[in-house]
């Protein structure tokens, strides 16, 4: 064996992203020895830069009407009815068992408001924020958020603050607010490199990374696992790091899927939506690798093997590229329109993410252009644009941001025919100014009027392009995170070729084909299965028989 003699523990987990930590954590406050691996220098994955949002229904029968009609109920999935069964117990369960608090959210509507059994809030969590500075010096070992999601070199901002930045200059409660936060971020940078109150995704990486560290869960960072030990019919270890761990009870697939795998890309994703991702770079689908030379069945359901969102790229200032996902900030605000290289809307702008994208790649578009005016820029900003002082200038000339004193120009600069752009904003605009989207019905629902502006009467999600100068960035389709990944079944056991689990193996996260079988629901669809079957796992590994050696 490399490395001479084993290690020993119960439990190996492979992957330090929300359901790698979250089952390690489990599985050491009842008592097992863990170690958890982690390939990158930091431990968060893709949920350290995500909304951090948790879907956990209380209301099973209402939720599993719904995600019938969103999935499809032609066969019984006993997987997602695991998911709904003990979701609300995961919850309860970290909150006994961890550092991982939530609070729901009292309004947030499903993403298909209108069908049976949707809600218009109480279905969602998400984390409390949280002081970093409870980690002490491992704060460096937490992944930050993307940097165009905090500004000032590194303040996060909640939800509920969002709404004082931007109104700023209009209102004194809001100025008065965010005169606070910046006064407690100055503070909070006197000592650490970034700021220290998390909120969002982060918030729940560092609440996880803090119970890892209370829990003396063996974290081993910049550690790649590299094969897994098969014998006697079971999964008995795993090499990494040149060292071979002997596991006692389980190993643990959490390695966040395969968004960043370039032959899984090629076999499971249209080709429009191959070339970008805004998924964790460490998500390479080791996991999915480990497991398949021991065996392992991947499984893909439904019509979309990832789940989608429209991205804009642009190179940083220290040579790195951003890909800024454009998700609920600035596509359903009223005053924007998206069009295709023909310079005509395709789609109603306000829907999901994951449904604009599915109409991108209806439409066999590796592209599309967000077109807005000088007003909806200095109210919303603009991707990682900042609204109310947004600089235009500076991102003209990084080549992100295309501007023209009017429509004929902007359309010859995108490489478009003025005529047909012009036709466009004239019909939109006419919409907008009664409020009703004649060709897509965008505002039509309580999830797209969530998005939109409330101050905007009579259709929040609608206003003409009016003031110039005009504005455009362009959107390509991309990924959040993969769908498709390896079947288990309703306990997390991976499963082989013929259908049978492979003892000693389990999957959660993205390493597992999603419940949700390529649909996306509602917010938080990832990470709820995600708690919900790394909590399962962490019940059958306690439960489970321990290896004689």
């Amino acid at each position: 064996m490399p490395g001479g003699a084993p290690d020993r523990v119960d439990v190996a987990v492979i992957g330090a992203g929300a359901a790698g930590m979250a089952t390690a954590a489990l599985c050491a406050a009842e008592g097992l020895s863990v170690v958890l691996l982690e390939k990158t220098e930091a431990v968060g994955g893709t949920t350290a830069t995500s909304g951090g949002m948790v879907w956990a229904p209380e209301d099973i029968a209402a939720a599993r009407t719904y995600l019938d009609h969103v999935i499809g109920a032609e066969e019984t999935d006993a997987r997602r009815e695991s998911f709904l069964a003990h979701a609300a117990a995961a919850i309860a369960a970290f909150a006994a068992r961890t550092e991982l608090r939530f609070q729901p959210v009292a309004r947030y509507p499903d993403y298909y408001p209108d069908l049976p059994g949707a809600t218009l809030g109480g279905r969602v969590f998400e984390p409390v924020p949280f002081d970093g500075r409870a980690l002490g010096r491992h704060f460096a070992r937490l992944r930050p958020p993307i940097p165009e999601f905090t500004p000032f070199g590194g303040m996060m901002i909640g939800r509920g603050d969002l709404v004082h930045f931007r109104g700023i200059t209009r209102s004194p409660r809001s100025a008065l607010v965010v005169a606070r936060r910046l006064a407690a971020y100055a503070g909070q940078r006197l000592v650490w490199p970034r700021g220290t109150m998390l909120v969002l995704g982060n918030a729940l990486a560092g609440r996880l990374l803090l119970s890892l560290l209370r829990l003396g869960v063996d974290l081993r960072l910049d550690t790649s696992a590299t094969k897994l030990i098969f014998a006697e019919g079971r999964v008995q270890g795993v090499v990494a790091g040149g060292k071979t761990l002997s596991v006692r009870r389980g190993v643990v697939l959490a390695s966040g899927g395969f968004s960043h795998d370039p032959a899984l890309r090629a076999a499971f994703l249209p080709a429009p939506a191959q070339h970008f991702s805004a998924a964790f770079a460490g998500d390479s689908g080791d996991g999915i690798r480990l497991a398949r030379a021991v065996g392992a069945a991947l499984a893909r359901r439904g019509a979309d093997a990832a789940f989608w969102t429209p991205v804009s790229t642009f190179t940083r200032d220290d040579a790195s590229t951003a890909i800024f996902p454009h998700t609920v900030t600035d596509r359903g605000k009223p005053g924007s329109l998206v069009v295709d290289e023909h310079g005509r809307r395709f789609v109603n702008e306000a829907l999901s993410y994951h449904e604009f994208v599915r109409a991108m790649l209806r439409a066999g578009l590796a592209r599309a252009f967000l077109i807005c005016d000088h007003a909806f820029l200095r109210r919303y900003g603009l991707g990682p644009i900042a609204p109310v002082f947004p600089r235009p200038r500076r991102w003209i000339r990084r080549g992100y941001l295309t501007a023209s004193p009017d429509i004929a120009g902007l359309a010859r600069a995108l490489g478009l025919a003025p005529a047909a752009l012009a036709a466009t904003l004239a019909r939109f605009n006419a919409d907008a100014a009664r409020g009703e989207d004649g060709d897509f019905g965008r505002g039509n629902d309580a999830y797209q009027r969530h998005l939109g502006d409330p101050d905007r009467r009579p259709n929040p999600c609608l206003a003409p392009l009016a003031t110039p100068p005009f504005y455009a960035i362009t959107l390509y389709p991309a990924d959040l995170g993969t769908s498709a990944g390896l079947a288990t079944d309703a306990a997390a056991r991976v499963l082989d070729d013929a259908g049978k689990p492979i003892a000693g193996l389990y999957a959660c996260g993205n390493d597992m084909a999603s419940v949700m079988d390529g649909a996306y629901p509602g917010p938080g669809i990832t990470l709820g299965p995600a708690l919900t079957f790394a909590y399962l796992v962490a019940r059958a590994l306690c439960e489970s028989e321990v290896r004689k050696e």
